[in-house]
């Protein structure tokens, strides 16, 4: 009989975590659901984000190559040169320019139904456990040293727009930051979009 229910119990618990799943796949797929203008507004944004991606890699690509067994000395150095060359290039860059308002309303809309849900209390509490200060922010800046990288839950990255490899996603208080993650700087940054 041991036997028996541990089956039993194995099928009770796969059901529930196929159910589970099912239910994260069908809130990911409505919370991707953009109206007419929220499609326009991701194209733009991707847009800008794909004019940006092409000024760096062009810069990034007149700098040194930095040797396979790089010190940290050396990473840090070319991460700030990368940083120069780009807040020197984009000297006129301004907020909002790639999280324009109508993106920025997006993302205050997608993460209002992401912290909502059941599970929104504990995700909005382990983004703001790793995010203890709110510096002042500008664009081109380096991100700060003193706030910790904060790790971005799946479902926040699920239900925002797709970065490139160099850029990520991040929370600093309650905005979202694009940050160039080879330059180490702050490409562009909302309000406060977290509820």
């Amino acid at each position: 009989m041991p036997g028996m229910r541990h089956r039993i119990w194995s099928r009770l618990l796969g059901a529930v975590a196929l159910a589970v799943l099912s239910l994260g796949r069908a809130h990911a797929a409505i919370a991707q659901e953009h109206t007419a203008s929220e499609t326009k507004a991701v194209a733009e944004f991707q847009a800008r984000l794909a004019d940006y991606l092409a000024l760096h890699r062009k810069l990034e690509a007149g700098l040194p190559k930095l040797p396979k067994q790089a010190s940290p000395e050396q990473v840090d150095a070319n991460q700030r040169n990368l940083g120069l060359l780009i807040k020197n290039a984009r000297s006129d860059a301004k907020r909002g320019q790639l999280f324009a308002p109508d993106m920025e309303a997006l993302v205050k809309r997608t993460l209002a139904g992401i912290v909502s849900g059941p599970a929104g209390k504990l995700m909005k509490a382990s983004i703001m456990d790793e995010n203890p200060g709110v510096p002042d922010l500008s664009v081109n800046d380096r991100y700060p040293d003193s706030v910790p990288l904060s790790t971005m839950p799946p479902r926040v990255l699920e239900s925002l727009p797709k970065l490139e490899e160099d850029i990520e996603y991040r929370f600093i208080g309650e905005r979202l930051v694009l940050m160039d993650a080879h330059a180490h700087i702050v490409i562009d940054f909302t309000g406060d979009v977290l509820p």
